[in-house]
This record gives structure tokens, C-alpha cells and sequence, in this order.
């Protein structure tokens, strides 16, 4: 009866070091997900010489709508983009005109940054795109945390496999990499200023690095968030693209 019993607490014990990957994204996916949100952020470009820092504004609704107008620098001021579905449309001032990306031009970077416009446009969850599996722990930064591999179960995910360090206590990615189809690391992102909004984890910089690229990536920073607001439907159509 004693054996029974310690063998019940090692069972109890291992459960709990290695929860189900499935439960693990869930906790993920309502931390860096919502209905809706606002956010207000800075795109710092590094380049070889020198940086440039762009600032824009963001609003999304669910995994199809979404919008964004740069605000700074100048030569950036008032361009905007709209995605809606898996099409994206992008605003010029300079040109007064809207183009329509599709197909492999969404591979493209995003105004020299290491994003890329298919990096944007993807916000499904996580555990909606891919299958999950812990396949060990590491410590960042002072920060026990489980190791996932992720692989596609879904035709069009931007990368067919991911692999992410998950922090133990907050359940919000601390670092992913990225794979195409045959293994190759495609591109690393390294989240830090781990914080909380509402009743949330979130990470308020994210270091974007394309390893095919050089230099030091890009940061993505979070300067204001808002979690669920109401956002009007008239955001999200071609005609705030000229307002």
C-alpha cells in the first residue's frame, strides 16, 4: 500500500512539471490574444549604420480585421494597411494610392524591418494552428521555463514548425524560433518587459531577428495596449484607408 502511494505522488509530481502542451498554449494563447485591441507601438529598425525608430497604430478584431497607421517619422506619417481575411491593402500618402499585397509579396519586409507582412497579418492562436509537444526545460533569464515543439496542422501557417520557451509562472513565450518545412531556422524572436495588463501576462518588447539577414533585428515595442475595447466597423473597411 505504501509502494501504491509513493508511486501516486511521483505520478502526481511528474504531471506537474510536464503539463499538457495543449493546456500549456491555451494559457498562452489568452495571454498574448483578445477580441479586440489597441495598441500604440515603436518599431526600432536596426540597420548597419545606423537606426530608425517608426511609430504606428494598431487595431485588430478577432483573426481576420485589422488596422494600422503609422504615425512617425514623416516619410512613414499616414501610410496605413487594412487586412482583412488573407488580403491586405496598404495606403501611400506620398502616392494617394492603395496597392493590394498578396501571395509571396506577403513575404516581403515590412519597411526594412526583420517582420515581414505575413509576421502581421497572422494572429490565430496557437493552439488552433499546431500540434504541441514539452519536450524539455530550460532557464532564461532567471526564468524556468518549458520547452514546446510546435508542428502545423493547418495548410497555411506562415511557418510549418516552431519551437518556444514558455515561462513557467506567467505562461508567456520568452523565446521562438521559427522553421520552414525542411528545418531550417527562419527567424528568432527574444520577448522581454514581461507585464501586466489587466489580468494578463504580456511581453512589451519582442526582438523580431530574420537569421538570414544581418544585424541585430528589429524591436517591436509596446508603448499602450488596450485588451477588448470597442472598436467601430467602420475601422475596418477601404475607406479609412484615405481618411
Amino acid at each position: 500500500m505504501k509502494l501504491i502511494f509513493s508511486i501516486l505522488i511521483l505520478g502526481g509530481s511528474l504531471l506537474q512539471i510536464s503539463p499538457d502542451a495543449d493546456q500549456i498554449l491555451k494559457k498562452v494563447d489568452y495571454n498574448m490574444t483578445s477580441d479586440t485591441q489597441i495598441v500604440e507601438s515603436d518599431m526600432v529598425i536596426y540597420g548597419r549604420r545606423n537606426s530608425r525608430t517608426v511609430t504606428s497604430k494598431g487595431y485588430s478584431k478577432g483573426n481576420d480585421q485589422s488596422f494600422t497607421e503609422y504615425l512617425a517619422p514623416d516619410r512613414e506619417k499616414g501610410t496605413k494597411m487594412l487586412k482583412m481575411e488573407d488580403r491586405l491593402w496598404i495606403y501611400s500618402p506620398a502616392t494617394d494610392r492603395t496597392i493590394q499585397l498578396s501571395g509571396h509579396m506577403l513575404k516581403q519586409s515590412v519597411m526594412g524591418s526583420d517582420l515581414s507582412y505575413e509576421d502581421m497579418m497572422d494572429d490565430r492562436k496557437l493552439l488552433e494552428m499546431y500540434e504541441a509537444e514539452v519536450v524539455g526545460e530550460e532557464v532564461l533569464e532567471g526564468r524556468k521555463a518549458w520547452i514546446l515543439d510546435l508542428v502545423a496542422k493547418v495548410d497555411d501557417a506562415t511557418y510549418e514548425q516552431q519551437k518556444l520557451w514558455i515561462d513557467q509562472e506567467r505562461f508567456v513565450p520568452l523565446k521562438e524560433e521559427m522553421y520552414a518545412k525542411s528545418g531550417q531556422l527562419l527567424k528568432r524572436v527574444t520577448l522581454s518587459q514581461v507585464e501586466m495588463v489587466g489580468d494578463r501576462w504580456y511581453p512589451k518588447k519582442m526582438n523580431y531577428k530574420d537569421v538570414l539577414k544581418d544585424g541585430e533585428g528589429t524591436d517591436f515595442i509596446v508603448r499602450s495596449i488596450q485588451i477588448n475595447p470597442e472598436i467601430p466597423d467602420y475601422i475596418f473597411t477601404k475607406a479609412s484607408l484615405k481618411k
